[in-house]
């Protein structure tokens, strides 16, 4: 019990230290050395726990309630006053509107429930644990020696890194609650600690640009804030009132299918799915650090985690069926759209907004396979994911650019940063990495349940290969010679990407153990079935695993000391600057690009496709419900 209260205050508490401490230099310090408290407490509690069936944990405090609704007016008035200052309505009212539904249920209902286990742990906690305490953490650490990079390389902007870092560690601690919560109405008083961070770190630099995102993120995690407390209202009512996530699980049977479809609905805005994807890709705006959290350990995964939380309820529903079919669709569509994107950040963007959508695929589909297979994405994901961003924003300040085509040649200008690069993106596509293990438990899950998904997933999934291959194509490309660049970058930024490199092979290999250890036996406990992994699967995924490393591995070593010889180009040697004649004599300069099929996967083609056809297929989510009970 002491380690998981420690994760949940503790972070709040360095938080504030940290906004108080005057100096960059001793912020940075001590920013580290919460840091590595955060990670120590986060492994030790999964090491401690991850043989223990689940505990719940009795912290009846009325006193700790009252603060929560005090903390949650407070929220609702700093959103309506900064609406109103910026001239936004949509989140004015949305907030005024949620905050009186949740003063009647806190105050005005006729009858006071009360919990007793308000927190609890299973081994889908420890797994979210690792999630956000290591790979939260991680990024946290990275944010120090990016921050000072930012500020230099963006000399307009304001330095506030004192209130930037208290929200990075608040975040984490409004995750760790999350999580812990089995209280209903604790995890949603985290869930809007959540919405507000975000929107704080997307306008960071208080541009034009940056405040307007900020608010549409904000506008539309407010709707699902609504729906979020509006089921809560109608569990709270129901004749046997529901206020625990272990309550509704038991319920099973009983559970009403109105509140299930509101709560789909928070998660799908929350994971920013179509038709509400637009807010996540308008939160690049943000320092790199903001979307590597967002994208990767916090803000998303609260949305996909309370629907992995559910999954059970929804096996067999229509609800559940058309929450997955949207999921999908969202893979489907973001996945295409991703091919068109040249900028880095947009590609990783659309990247996570496709992959939320398997896990919500999954989660509307409900069966132990499909949970199995979500657990794993949510994890795989978070660490290809953030590998990925942090890299990105690196290569940025040493170029000065996130287009990919700018990035042509990383190998030998940026060697190290080119490794960690091609180590996220292979994680993110290649076997046996886990995400594609994954992806193939998704379809294993899906083919007996609907048919369609598994079109969708199968399409989605060669797409990814597409637009995965051009920018690894890019990075190992070399058409002139380049000095390294390496230059300059800070002990923090490496420290967190070398963790995560290791991170990521290293649960690569160790994922059965991780299957076996945690997310078998959750999975067990709820559906009363075993799932597991063939001994010969794992020996072949652990020789192609070897073989897929060679490849980084070797261009890192042998790369120092190689040939160059001079390019051909139908038949007629380069000059050392690259010139090369052409067709009618002309001289041309050499030049390599990737096909972008703007025509073919444009954004703007495929997004209104997505919003329209995923608008629907929520709007029949929230109506199929009736007042009908899970059969």
């Amino acid at each position: 019990m002491v380690p998981l209260l420690f994760l949940i205050l503790f972070p709040f508490l360095a938080a504030l230290g940290i906004l108080v401490i005057p100096t960059n230099l001793a912020r940075k310090a001590a920013g580290y050395g919460a840091a590595a408290l955060i990670i120590a407490a986060s492994l030790y509690l999964i090491y401690a726990n991850f043989t223990s069936p689940a505990t719940y944990i009795e912290v009846g405090s009325e006193f700790i309630n009252e603060l929560m609704l005090a903390g949650e007016v407070l929220m609702a008035l700093y959103i309506i006053a900064k609406s109103y200052q910026f001239g936004k309505n949509y989140p004015l009212i949305l907030a005024g509107v949620q905050t009186m539904v949740l003063l009647y249920v806190e105050l005005g209902m006729p009858h006071n429930v009360e919990v007793q286990n308000n927190l609890f742990l299973d081994q889908f906690s420890l797994l979210m644990t690792f999630v956000i305490g290591v790979i939260g953490t991680l990024i946290c650490v990275y944010a120090f020696d990016y921050m000072r990079d930012f500020h230099a390389h963006h000399k307009e902007v304001k330095d506030r890194r004192g209130p930037f870092f208290f929200i990075l560690f608040a975040f984490l601690g409004a995750m760790f609650g999350l999580v812990f919560s089995n209280n209903l109405l604790w995890l949603y008083f985290f869930w809007e600690v959540t919405t507000i961070c975000s929107f704080w770190l997307i306008k960071y630099t208080k541009t034009q640009e940056a405040t307007d995102n900020a608010f549409r993120a904000l506008s539309m995690n407010l709707f699902g804030s609504l729906a979020f407390i509006v089921a809560i209202y109608f569990l709270a009512a129901a004749p046997n009132p529901i206020s625990t996530i272990s309550e509704a699980l038991e319920t099973g049977s009983g559970f009403i299918l109105l509140p299930l479809a509101l709560i789909g609905f928070a998660g799908i805005t929350k994971s920013a799915q179509l038709p509400f994807s637009s807010w996540l890709v308008g939160a690049m705006v943000a320092p790199t650090p903001v979307s590597a959290l967002l994208h990767s350990s916090t803000m998303v995964k609260a949305g996909v985690y309370i629907l992995m939380r559910l999954a059970p309820l929804y096996q067999g529903t229509t609800p559940g069926m058309l929450l997955s079919l949207l999921g999908g669709s969202t893979f489907l569509l973001a996945s295409g759209i991703a091919i068109s994107q040249s900028n880095a950040k947009k590609v990783l963007a659309y990247s996570t907004i496709a992959n939320l959508g398997l896990i919500v695929a999954c989660a509307g589909v409900g069966t132990y396979e499909a949970m199995w297979a979500g657990m794993l994405l949510i994890v795989f994901h978070a660490l290809a994911k953030s590998l990925m961003f942090l890299s990105v924003g690196t290569v940025e300040h040493r170029i000065g650019s996130r287009d990919i085509e700018d990035m042509e040649g990383l190998i030998a200008r940026m060697p190290r940063l080119a490794f960690a690069m091609l180590i996220g993106i292979a994680g993110m596509f290649l076997t046996p990495f886990g995400m594609l293990f994954s992806k193939w438990a998704v379809l294993k899950a899906l083919i007996d349940a609907n048919p369609l998904l598994v079109g969708m997933v199968a399409f989605g999934s060669g797409i990814t290969v597409f637009f995965w291959a051009k920018w690894m194509g890019k990075i190992i490309t070399q058409t002139r010679i380049h000095k390294i660049e390496e230059d300059r970058i800070g002990g923090g930024e490496w420290a967190a990407l070398y963790a995560l490199i290791a991170l990521t092979i290293s649960m690569s290999l160790l994922f059965p153990a991780v299957s076996s250890l945690l997310i078998e036996p959750f999975v067990s406990s709820i559906y009363k079935m075993n799932v597991s992994i063939s001994q010969d699967n794992v020996m072949i995924m652990l020789l192609m695993m070897g073989a897929i490393l060679a490849m980084p591995f070797m261009m890192l070593y042998y790369g120092r000391e190689r040939k160059h010889l001079p390019h051909y180009m139908g038949g007629r040697p380069t000059t050392p600057g690259e010139i090369f004649a052409g067709s009618a004599g002309l001289k041309r300069e050499l030049a390599m690009s990737n096909y972008y099929l703007e025509a073919q996967f444009g954004e703007k083609k495929l997004m209104g496709i997505g919003v329209v056809l995923c608008a629907i297929l929520m709007a029949a989510m929230l109506l199929s419900t009736g007042s009908g009970l899970i059969a």
